[in-house]
């Protein structure tokens, strides 16, 4: 029993950070009904970010964060601006190959740059609370917290705010938006903002807990943050925290019953079960249609 106790804590400490990652995909699906696939590239960025800002200008972890959030949240201002503002009136694929093309550049920009995976320093001391027979770590307990702590702050923007709801509008119908006055092109720069900070404080925090950083790490981490979005519903805020502490269970409980290889295997087959029973994801709905 001790061992599954432990084994659940990491499973939600992997599920917290692909949740972040997740969510970044699902607010831009919300509001743009586009698949951002240079998220990941924007995971991969945070990453660097932080490493290089703790090796120039050694940092604490409460300055580092919100530093590197603003970073990536800025990166990702500039590549709706650049990438997707000219072609939001194209057909769908072009969009799709863009937002390819953006994370191929990215990727490959950051390997040109940096071509052998960096050590991330340690910035936390190796803590260990024990506990009812299992060990929780003070990393742990700062990966879990903090994600957490964005989570609510996120959930409470998008249903309370003047910005969140600008922004549920604007997912429901982009034409009324217009004629009602809001800014629509803000809002959209700002949800890739918002999707971005959250990309970039999970490149920080699972930096922290794997601290290996190289330019592909945003390629496998990137890819399961999108099922995890899919699996719960993408565009559904909610349902993509779901689906990635779902997809952070099956990694963990496929390592403990199974051999490493099948982990991806049971992962994907899980997926296309529920996708076949609840093709919109867990928490998702279909589109309204206009008769």
């Amino acid at each position: 029993m001790d061992y599954f106790f432990q084994q659940t804590i990491n499973a939600i400490q992997l599920g917290s950070i692909y949740a972040l990652i997740a969510l970044g995909y699902s607010l831009v699906y919300g509001v743009l009904s586009m698949i951002n696939f240079a998220h990941g590239a924007l995971f991969m960025l945070g990453a660097f970010f932080a490493l290089l800002l703790e090796k120039t200008l050694p940092l604490p972890f409460w300055l580092l964060l919100p530093l590197t959030m603003l970073a990536v949240a800025s990166l990702g201002v500039l590549l709706e601006l650049v990438a997707y503002r000219p072609i939001r009136k194209a057909p769908r694929v072009s969009a799709l190959i863009t937002a390819l093309g953006c994370a191929l550049f990215l990727e490959n920009t950051t390997l040109a740059l940096s071509p052998y995976p960096k050590h991330m320093p340690m910035l936390l001391p190796p803590i260990s609370i024990h506990c009812c027979g299992f060990t929780l770590s003070s990393l742990q307990i700062l990966v879990i917290g903090t994600s957490i702590v964005l989570m609510i702050f996120l959930d409470l923007m998008i249903r309370w705010t003047p910005f969140g709801m600008a922004m549920r509008a604007l997912s429901e119908d982009r034409l009324m938006v217009s004629l009602l006055g809001i800014p629509a092109n803000r809002i959209i720069s700002l949800t890739f903002a918002l999707g971005g900070a959250l990309g970039g404080a999970a490149g920080l925090l699972y930096a922290m807990t794997y601290p290996i950083v190289s330019s592909s790490m945003g390629i496998v981490i990137g890819w399961k943050a999108f099922v995890a979005a899919v699996l719960g519903g993408i565009g559904n805020i909610r349902g993509a925290v779901l689906g990635a502490f779902i997809l952070g269970g099956i990694e963990v409980l496929s390592m403990i019953l199974f051999p490493s290889t099948y982990r991806d295997l049971l992962l994907y087959s899980l997926l296309l079960l529920i996708l076949v029973i609840k093709p919109y994801g867990l928490l998702g709905k279909p589109p309204l249609r206009v008769a």
